[in-house]
């Protein structure tokens, strides 16, 4: 039997917040679970007595995105260079 998944709007690196516990952060983890829960653990960004706030896990219905994940600036690598030759003598 073809089955197709459908994937929520959320991506790996979106802030997210909680509906019920107001818990914000960055979604680091999507899990699928075989009940066919999705699950998706969020990290606080902020610190608690200088230690990071631990991961919570939330189903991901009840997330909502606050911002969608920044996209990485890309910079010249420097590449692809000619290819070297040899002078003739």
């Amino acid at each position: 039997m073809k089955r197709t998944f459908t994937r929520p709007e959320l991506e790996l690196g979106d802030k997210v917040k909680d509906t019920i516990s107001g818990y914000t952060g960055i979604a680091i983890c999507i899990g699928d679970w075989i009940s066919g829960c999705r699950r998706v653990t969020v990290q606080a960004q902020e610190l608690k007595e200088g230690k990071p706030v631990d991961a919570m896990t939330f189903d991901v219905e009840q997330l909502e995105v606050i911002e969608d994940k920044s996209q990485p600036v890309s910079s010249p690598s420097g590449g692809p260079c000619p290819e070297p030759t040899r002078n003739e003598q």
